[in-house]
């Protein structure tokens, strides 16, 4: 049986987009692939809201951060951490030799601007990097606060980001923000399948990229962003083609709903599951300003066994996710993301107050 996949990913594909998959093969060299290439680019800056240069990747969204923060960071990177997925920024740091240090908030709660102020005014870093959204925790950082912070203070510290989780469901305004490398992923918002990710990258990124000398090759952002500018918007390796013809068609449909609408429909969506867990669990996020607009992690305060609610949920076509890493137990976590509609939401909620006797 198909299952709704209220997880944080991968999550539904409309079957007409997983047709476009299937799309006969052209060859990679082609003016066609170069052709296919530009067109995303083109449609990408407009979810991105940017005029900075695209990048795709055959990765998960995983690739293009390590990529970010190898090429970009010559002296030391500030690593701003609210969950899993900002120690995994770390770990990549460490593990590629990039001198790195991890400032970590606590539990459920946001980066701060004072934190980045306090950590920036030490002069240490050319870099920070920070998560836009966070699935562990259901946590959305405030990049809006945090941009004018860099902007009057730390002009010169280059900003990268992990909206992995959000673009495409919430709105992330990249160069009214600021941001050098934004990097995102096909498998939540977009609603597409996982095995590309996409990132946009400022001129002034490029050029700092340009003097580190040890920026690997396959996710090398210099190399990258050489090929789109010099190569007539090719590749240097073989893209996931399939990708590319069924990410093109989505953008389209994308851009037809209207992004606001789009990010509109991600908020009510949201907006009925917070009220959902305020009325039979709790938030494990508290400050309104900081939830996520895309993924709700609610606390377990029911004690419920979410593994045995799945297993009832998975036999009625539905799945959603228990919460991650030391959260396992204290939490689980329901997306509302994609081209879900707010009858989705609704339809899963019934089920699992009937399973539940809510």
């Amino acid at each position: 049986m198909h299952k709704k996949l209220f997880i944080p990913g991968p999550i539904d594909v409309k079957e007409d987009v997983l047709q476009k998959l299937a799309t006969p093969q052209i060859g990679h060299r082609t003016k066609d692939a170069s052709n296919l290439q530009q067109s995303i680019e083109e449609k990408m800056a407009k979810v991105f809201y940017t005029k900075n240069t695209i990048l795709l990747s055959t990765s998960s969204g995983s690739g293009l951060m390590e990529g970010a923060i190898r090429s970009c960071t010559a002296k030391r990177a500030a690593v701003f951490s609210v969950g899993s997925f900002g120690d995994r920024w770390f770990k990549m740091a460490k593990s590629n030799g990039v001198p790195a240090d991890k400032i970590t908030s606590d539990p459920g709660f946001p980066t701060t601007v004072e934190m980045v102020d306090e950590a920036l005014s030490t002069g240490k870093y050319d870099v920070m990097t920070i998560t836009q959204n966070e699935t562990s925790t259901g946590l959305m950082n405030s990049l809006a606060d945090i941009s004018k912070l860099l902007k009057s203070k730390y002009p010169d510290i280059l900003l990268l980001v992990d909206s992995v989780s959000s673009m495409g469901g919430t709105k992330i305004e990249t160069d009214n923000w600021g941001i050098d490398v934004n990097i995102t992923s096909t498998q939540k918002c977009l609603g597409l399948p996982a095995g590309l990710s996409i990132c946009s990258v400022s001129d002034r990124a490029i050029e700092a990229a340009k003097k580190v000398e040890n920026r690997g090759t396959y996710f090398d952002l210099v190399e990258l962003y050489n090929f789109v500018h010099n190569k007539n918007h090719q590749y240097p390796s073989t893209p996931s083609l399939p990708h590319m013809f069924a990410l093109d068609y989505q953008l389209d449909k994308i851009l037809e709903e209207g992004l606001e609408n789009r990010f509109a429909r991600h908020i009510e969506m949201a907006e009925y599951v917070r009220n959902w867990a305020r009325e039979y669990f709790d938030l494990f996020v508290q400050d309104p300003k900081y939830l996520s607009n895309t993924l709700t992690t609610i606390k377990n305060t029911r004690g419920i066994n979410v593994s045995d609610l799945n297993k009832k949920l998975g036999e009625r076509g539905y799945m959603i996710s228990n919460g991650y890493g030391d959260l396992k137990e204290l939490t689980f976590r329901i997306s509302h993301m994609g081209d879900y509609t707010l009858d989705d939401v609704k339809g899963l909620l019934e089920n699992i107050n009937d399973i539940l006797g809510n």
